[in-house]
């Protein structure tokens, strides 16, 4: 089967550029970025900043790089860091905040991947007691990932960054889909950043871009960050090619989000009426959960009929829509689960 013909619903990274974003690529005006000389980078951070209304903005290869730079440029060795047991960056990016930031994950629970402010607060340490890792940042995912795509309430942002300030803490958003919550309630990304000291967003994960994420927070911040970017070699040369198809992103794919949600929201309404099948989670955006007896064997009766989903467990799979996946593929979808889940109607 070739590529174009799979239906891929593994994750939202598994795009390829349009056609549009080629030409913007082939076209990028560039320069030596670690030279800080690339025009297209530069106009890309500059956008970046303004839409968060932070002063500076840092572009790097991956989202994993952007979070590992919020925690070394806001911690010190020794110190302790509180996320959510299922936030990707304790999940999902190696133990890197222990092995390279030398930090120490404190890990809270929370209904669908997100931290209730009272919890947070309660396990905040001062580091008075020397036997004790001192508390420094706190660090959320929005939308969360393991949480079913869910969007952290505002409200909650707010309180969160107003613990962080009381208590003399550094608050990080890991946004690396935040667009989707940002089309779904309508807001600004302005909304969400002026609660949080540093914010990062992926361009490879819905909005269609091949590489790259960018991070943002005050002059200070950015630049301590920018040296680690440099030790951790992450600084690129001509790297205005890949800023240029994440500007495409930002001008061209944001609002077309809402598509990608109304389908997630169809093939769940669909396998609902019409399958003996759990969804463990909500649904509000991209990110589709279901629970069945043998995850592994569903996903390779599903690859038969030409579609992709990831087991996460024994007994979970996730389906996530994105801009690859049309109308046409979505009904395909639907037929192929119909077809291979027992008791289906």
């Amino acid at each position: 089967m070739k590529a174009n013909e799979w239906i891929d619903l593994r994750s939202d990274t598994v795009t390829r550029p349009s056609s549009g974003m080629r030409r913007a690529m082939a076209n990028a005006e560039v320069g030596d970025d670690v030279f800080g000389e690339d025009p297209t980078v530069e106009r890309l951070q500059t956008l970046a900043a303004n839409l968060a209304q932070k002063e500076a903005a840092l572009f790097v290869p991956s989202g994993t790089m952007a979070n590992l730079l919020a925690v070394l440029a806001q911690t010190r060795p020794g110190d302790s860091v509180i996320l959510h047991r299922d936030a990707h960056p304790y999940q999902y990016e190696s133990g890197n905040m222990a092995a390279v930031a030398g930090v120490l994950p404190v890990t809270l629970p929370g209904d669908f991947g997100i931290l209730n402010p009272e919890n947070v607060q309660s396990h905040i340490d001062s580091g008075a007691d020397h036997h004790r890792s001192p508390t420094t940042l706190i660090s959320i995912e929005n939308t969360t990932n393991r949480g079913g795509g869910a969007i952290y309430p505002v409200t909650t942002v707010q309180k969160l960054g107003e613990i962080s300030r009381r208590h003399g803490l550094r608050l990080h958003c890991d946004g690396a889909r935040i667009f989707h919550a940002l089309v779904e309630l309508g807001i600004p990304l302005s909304e969400y950043a002026q609660h949080v000291h540093t914010l990062s967003f992926c361009f490879s994960k819905g909005l269609g871009a091949p590489v790259g994420s960018i991070l943002l927070g005050d002059k200070q911040t950015i630049e301590r960050a920018h040296r680690f970017r440099k030790m951790l070699g992450g600084g690129m040369r001509q790297a205005g090619v890949l800023a240029a198809a994440a500007l495409y992103a930002l001008e061209n794919n944001v609002e077309r989000l809402k598509d990608d949600h109304k389908r997630a929201r169809i093939f769940r309404e669909e396998l609902e009426k019409s399958c003996a099948i759990s969804f463990p989670l909500p649904s509000p955006t991209n990110i589709v959960y279901l629970d069945v007896s043998d995850a592994p064997s569903l996903a390779s009766r599903l690859r038969e009929w030409g579609i992709l989903v990831l087991p996460v467990s024994k007994t979970r799979v996730r389906a996530v829509f994105h801009l690859d996946i049309d109308d046409g593929k979505l009904h395909r979808a639907i037929e192929a689960f119909r077809n291979v889940i027992p008791r289906c109607l």
